[in-house]
């Protein structure tokens, strides 16, 4: 025998652009399930602007190489 449950209280939860509706009961259960797979409930998704904080960095020196010392080659000349 199958048991219908009509719930009608239902929650949207959303990841990334998909939406999808669940019972709240259902939700409930499974809600580590939802969490893991990356959705969340459109209700706590609150878009928070946050200020960006500019930080100026240093130009990176250049690491300059000694020559090994050239011999002089006298004969040369």
């Amino acid at each position: 025998m199958i048991k219908i449950i009509e719930n009608k209280e239902t929650i949207k939860l959303q990841r990334g652009n998909k939406i999808i509706e669940r019972s709240v009961k259902d939700y409930k259960t499974n809600k580590a399930v939802y969490d893991f797979r990356g959705f969340k409930p459109i209700q706590d998704v609150v878009k928070e602007v946050k200020e960006e904080k500019v930080v100026e960095l240093k130009p990176k020196t250049k690491r300059t190489r000694k020559k090994k010392d050239e011999q002089v080659d006298l004969a040369k000349d």
